[in-house]
């Protein structure tokens, strides 16, 4: 009597199901990854385009010798959108010249936040808004109202970045996370 051999041409089923348990946990992971980089990207991109702006701003009061303002909308009301806009120095309507007053100024078509980006908070000259709107101001010769911006991404409440726009010299810089710069005691000085 002969013994009788094993084919050795394929693959046992156990073998198979390995195989198929490993690449669906290399799949979850691949997933999980891409779900906890693509929001942070999107949260990045918003950063991005709120400091740009900004700079933008400041260039512009610098350039031109007089103060622009950008105005932050927590909430959306009728067609203007979540998000901010600038408002310039000059005349509406394409007239020209300085306006006479806050009411007659030119403003530039609100920019609008992402879906799921919103304003946590700014503190504007140590007032802090959650709500409604607020107005900062960069004049001409590069200073702006000392203010923070706090962006969070929903539904990840653990992504928050934090734009810092500089009171005497308008510079901006980044913070990930929640950030707040210390107030100056009378001892910093001596």
């Amino acid at each position: 009597m002969t013994p009788r051999r094993r084919s050795e041409g394929g693959y046992t089923l156990v073998e198979l199901m390995v195989v198929i348990i490993v690449l669906g946990l290399l799949a979850t992971g691949v997933y999980v990854t891409w779900e906890a980089v693509v929001p942070r990207t999107k949260l990045n991109t918003a950063v991005r385009e709120l400091a740009a702006a900004l700079q933008e701003t400041r260039s512009d009061a610098i350039s031109r010798g007089v103060p622009f303002s950008v105005e932050y909308f927590f909430e959306a009301e009728g067609e203007r959108p979540r998000g901010y806009r600038v408002v310039t120095p000059f005349r509406a309507g394409g007239v020209g010249g300085l306006a006479n007053s806050t009411e007659a100024r030119f403003a530039k078509a609100p920019k609008a936040l992402p879906d799921n980006i919103e304003f946590q908070s700014i503190t504007v000259n140590g007032q802090i808004y959650t709500k409604g709107s607020c107005e900062v101001r960069f004049d001409a010769r590069g200073s702006a109202t000392d203010h923070t911006i706090v962006l969070v991404q929903q539904p990840y409440r653990n992504n928050i970045f934090t734009i810092e726009v500089q009171a005497l010299t308008g510079l901006i810089q980044f913070h990930s996370g929640e950030f707040a710069r210390e107030l100056p005691e009378d001892a910093d000085f001596e």
